[in-house]
């Protein structure tokens, strides 16, 4: 009775421990029943049950053979745990032996999922943008090594060769100059902006800038609404605008017009914008990776018109950064629809 007492006593003081654990922690036995389970753990693994097996919730080989290490060596043991039923997890476990009677082992898992979500973004990333650099940079090297050689007293295809390589030369500009915007926004993101802009007169001017490229498409611009006073940043919030007016120009030209139109927000939000064309719109599964950085619904189309695959990206940062909400709606042969929810 009194080892018994003794071992009740023990395990409400590790309880204890455990419970005061931001991370998921498990108490086991030396059969690897469930003892005791942490508020954390209860949520994070609702079928990790007290007096349940480990193994009916958690069944990975990894983690049982650090159990073993760690019984065997009386050391603790860390080891990554993949997991990828329901869905894609990664967890660093420690298991560890603790002292006295009883052969209690703990269990602590700190999830590591987002860390490498965030990792594979930046690998993507960096995949895509060397891509999207090195397509037009070979063709650069090709030129430059054509006309020093076959070419070199050909005044013709000197000349041509050139309006092409300035072409490309400057889409890498524009993408550098994306890629930096997108940096400088990101490093911005939790400090929302305190300036005060007016829509109305901020979409004129972005209208009126884009006028030259959307006669040249054969599109009408048009503006309307009134004064609408929001909070944020008047260079940003004109870069949204311009990004989503200049896509609607490219790729919604086959309208004929762009609708602008400022009006009452919705949700919570004070003001609405919407940017609508009357193009031949998007097929459904595409619309909800447009703000994905790189991805492109026709990509050889989307470099034709000298998109650098980051607009809707940037887009989308800004508005999170201004607090607002970004939503997008289109079908084929309807046109695109973006809406965008600020307030003051």
């Amino acid at each position: 009775m009194a080892d018994q007492v003794t071992l009740g006593q023990r395990l409400a003081i590790l309880a204890g421990f455990a419970d005061a654990l931001p991370d998921p922690c498990v108490l086991l036995d030396r059969r690897l029943v469930v003892v005791h389970r942490n508020g954390a753990a209860k949520a994070e693994f609702p079928a990790l049950a007290a007096g349940s097996l480990l193994t009916v919730a958690l069944r990975n080989p990894t983690l049982l053979d650090a159990i073993d290490a760690a019984r065997l060596t009386g050391a603790a043991q860390t080891v990554e745990l993949h997991q990828t039923v329901p869905n894609a997890t990664w967890h660093r476990a420690d298991v560890a032996p603790l002292p006295g009677e009883g052969e209690l082992f703990a269990i602590v898992l700190r999830s590591l999922t987002e860390q490498k979500r965030l990792e594979q973004l930046r690998s993507d990333f960096i995949a895509n943008a060397s891509h999207e650099l090195r397509t037009p940079l070979t063709s650069l090297v090709g030129f430059i090594d054509t006309l020093l050689g076959p070419a070199a007293k050909d005044e013709g295809a000197r000349e041509r060769f050139l309006a092409i390589m300035r072409q490309q030369a400057g889409r890498m500009s524009n993408l550098i100059d994306d890629l930096l915007s997108l940096s400088r926004i990101e490093m911005r993101q939790h400090m929302r902006p305190t300036g005060e802009v007016d829509l109305g007169g901020l979409l004129r001017e972005v209208a009126e800038g884009l006028e030259a490229q959307a006669s040249e498409a054969g599109v009408t611009i048009a503006v309307e609404g009134g004064e609408a006073l929001v909070t944020g940043d008047r260079n940003e919030l004109y870069e949204v605008f311009e990004n989503l007016i200049d896509n609607a120009i490219k790729y919604g030209a086959a309208g004929g017009r762009v609708d602008v139109i400022v009006g009452p927000g919705r949700s919570g939000y004070e003001h609405s914008v919407t940017v609508t064309d009357h193009g031949v719109g998007i097929e459904a599964q595409h619309v909800p990776r447009l703000t994905e950085r790189f991805y492109r619904v026709d990509a050889e189309s989307s470099r034709k018109k000298k998109g650098t695959g980051l607009g809707l990206a940037i887009v989308k940062h800004i508005v999170h950064r201004h607090r607002g909400l970004l939503t997008i709606k289109s079908k084929p042969g309807e046109g695109t629809r973006v809406e965008v929810l600020l307030s003051r």
